[in-house]
């Protein structure tokens, strides 16, 4: 093999090595803006979690308020039942 076809030879290869560094830079770019979007999605996922079981606190902080009136509501409506139910004091 004479120089020339060597030196053909070299920079066909080099030629192979920088398209398969581009294409694996190409390649790791587009994988960095999958993760970067995953990484977005994930934090917003994160977000809504907390926005719901802040709500699930609230609701369950509200629903027992509301027992505690029913119990008074039902303690009452007892206490107006017996009034009721009382005979009349003789004349």
């Amino acid at each position: 093999m004479d120089v020339q076809s060597r030196l053909e030879s070299l920079e066909s290869i080099v030629q192979q090595i920088g398209e398969a560094v581009l294409a694996t830079t190409e390649t790791i770019d587009r994988l960095s803006d999958r993760m970067d979007a995953l990484v977005d999605q994930v934090q917003q996922q994160g977000y809504q979690n907390f926005a719901l079981s802040d709500a699930v606190q609230t609701i369950t902080e509200v629903q027992q308020e509301s027992l505690k009136r029913l119990d008074k509501v039902a303690d009452a409506l007892e206490r107006l039942v017996r009034a009721i139910e009382q005979p009349d004091p003789p004349p």
